[in-house]
């Protein structure tokens, strides 16, 4: 039949699947239009179709008329579908509708360990879900949806197994301590910090090597006072080009006023006797 559970199903809580869902509730949901219309003959693979029309999530609303997610969930206990489908599921990150199904399934069918290792990643994400109940419309934001499935114990009009608190896991050893976002993120910016006061040790060590580097080759290359002079110095050595090929002397010319010294004279014999 279409209400049955599939065979072969395992048995979750020590009950059929199905039944984790309260009576009231669940001959609503076989009554409903729209799980005789839609959820008819779904499977794994076709019902992500469905979870990705999704519009809002909740129980029963008006005359306790029960809601798509509340049909899908009860489709997804009546075919039990396989772990790794699930972790699927969950890693649709596009999809927060079909994410929130998958959660919401996890939390009823998985071993207390498994839930928080699963779900407690996903209250990173803050998005936003439409919630539909009694009284209406609301919002409820994605890490909120979450944190009730691990501590409350009805949501979505739906009462969930027992969780034990996490403080008695951790107690116990099976499950190591939850890891603060807070923490990771100011380690995180420790680590940076501690980076770039490495880097810019490194590089005003590097500038200081550089600048005493230059600083030493400059004063090996000043001149000293006992060093001669250099050719710009002493004119008559600085020779230029000119247009004809020709080097001319750039030494400064003797002034035409001054007239040539006259050679010396030499005695004669009969002079040097007198």
């Amino acid at each position: 039949m279409a209400n049955t559970t599939v065979k072969g199903a395992l048995a979750i809580h020590g009950q059929n699947p199905q039944f984790l869902v309260e009576t009231v509730i669940r001959n609503r949901i076989w009554e409903s239009a729209f799980w005789k219309e839609h959820c008819f003959a779904l499977t794994a693979e076709s019902l992500i179709d469905k979870a990705i029309e999704l519009r809002y999530i909740g129980g029963v609303y008006g005359n306790q008329r029960p809601t798509e997610f509340l049909s899908l969930l009860l489709k997804l206990l009546q075919i039990q579908p396989e772990k790794e489908i699930l972790i699927e599921y969950l890693q649709a990150d596009e999809f927060k509708y079909l994410r929130a199904l998958a959660a919401m399934y996890i939390r009823m069918t998985f071993r207390a360990v498994e839930v928080y290792e699963i779900l407690e990643p996903l209250m990173k994400d803050y998005r936003k879900l439409r919630y539909r109940d009694m009284a209406g419309y609301s919002l409820v934001f994605f890490d909120e949806f979450i944190y009730q499935l691990l501590t409350e114990e009805r949501v979505c009009d739906i009462i969930l197994p027992r969780l034990p608190k996490r403080q008695i896991l951790e107690e116990s050893g099976e499950l190591g301590p939850r890891k603060s976002r807070l923490l990771e993120a100011m380690e995180g910016k420790s680590d940076h910090g501690g980076s770039d006061r490495s880097r810019s040790s490194s590089r005003s060590r590097i500038t200081d090597r550089s600048r005493s580097r230059s600083s030493s080759v400059y004063h090996s290359r000043s001149p000293s006072p006992y060093r001669s002079r250099s050719p710009s110095e002493g004119g008559s050595r600085s020779r230029s080009p000119s247009a004809n090929g020709f080097y001319v002397s750039r030494s400064p010319s003797r002034s035409p006023s001054r007239s040539p010294s006259p050679p010396p004279q030499r005695l004669s014999p009969d002079a040097m006797e007198l």
